[in-house]
């Protein structure tokens, strides 16, 4: 044990496996090794994010994103008073699927809307607006009727985004537009 030993410590390789009978192939040595390498690098990142205020704050926000998305969707699955009608596997499937679809177009609107809007503000030198759309996120659906009925046909009139954006060029719009509303309060 002693040569062992002695061995490992001048820089010769020393498998403790083969120690126990069983030798290693190069596959399983470098899966080992990327564990190890793994384990490093989570330690490193759990060591930084003790440390940094900011990456803490970073994670926390996109955190806060992903919970705001699946609200998101809770609410869109919610529609109908939340009776899921489906009967088989495969209209569950598309169930999901266009439910994406609806969070993923109310997202584009949002993201176009404010697009616009932060356009419009940058035009103006509004830093004071500008720095509140830069912490706004697209994924909300207050301003979405999901309940209601949508007429999709080619008669329908296609939504006029400049205009929508031109209300917010009013002084007394952009304030009240950003300030919380509570759920349970009526809203006007």
């Amino acid at each position: 044990m002693q040569s062992m030993v002695g061995q490992a410590v001048s820089g010769e390789r020393l498998c403790i496996t083969r120690l126990l009978g069983r030798a290693m192939t190069p596959e399983v040595e470098r899966q080992k090794g990327l564990w190890e390498l793994d384990n490093i690098l989570r330690s490193i990142y759990i060591l930084d994010f003790i440390d940094d205020p900011t990456l803490r704050q970073s994670v926390q926000k996109a955190l806060n994103r992903g919970e705001a998305y699946q609200r998101m969707r809770r609410a869109i699955s919610y529609v109908n008073s939340g009776k899921f009608r489906v009967k088989t596997e495969a209209e569950q499937q598309i169930w999901n699927e266009c439910s994406l679809l609806i969070a993923n177009a109310i997202i584009y609107y949002n993201t176009l809307l404010l697009s616009r809007v932060y356009e419009q503000k940058l035009a103006a030198g509004d830093l004071e607006a500008i720095k509140v759309l830069n912490s706004t996120s697209p994924v909300a659906w207050r301003n979405v009727n999901l309940i209601g009925n949508f007429d999709f046909t080619t008669n329908s009139t296609l939504v006029d985004i400049e205009a929508l954006a031109a209300r917010y060029q009013n002084e007394d719009f952009w304030p009240r537009s950003m300030t919380e509303v509570d759920d349970n309060s009526p809203q006007e």
